[in-house]
């Protein structure tokens, strides 16, 4: 199931305008990453070391990097430079970054 999901959300993340509405990806994205950043934390953990054995025997580079930042991305795990509001950096791929869409784990 973690690896269908991650599968969709790397879709969305290299979508174009064309394929995808900004909007509605910035809902996606974001509702994902409050979901996953409210489940408990041996359910965080254990979809962050699956996420990372996917990472490591990922052969695309762009996928590794967005594997490999999954987790802080989506509220996994916090940053430690957070000061209380934890905010996600985009994992968006440079197209849906130059449209500006950016993930927040604060809510929906």
């Amino acid at each position: 199931m973690a690896e269908a999901l991650v599968d969709v959300l790397w879709f969305i993340d290299g979508s174009e305008d064309e394929q995808m509405d900004q909007d509605d990806a910035v809902k996606v994205m974001e509702g994902v990453a409050h979901v996953v950043s409210t489940l408990p934390s041996d359910q965080r953990q254990e979809l962050t070391e699956l996420v990372g054995e996917m990472a490591a025997a990922e052969s695309n580079p762009a996928r590794r990097e967005f594997l490999e930042e999954f987790p802080e991305g989506f509220g996994l795990i916090n940053d430690a430079s957070s000061t209380g509001r934890r905010t996600n950096p985009s994992l968006l791929s440079q197209n849906n970054s130059q449209r500006g869409i950016r993930i927040s784990g604060t809510g929906v």
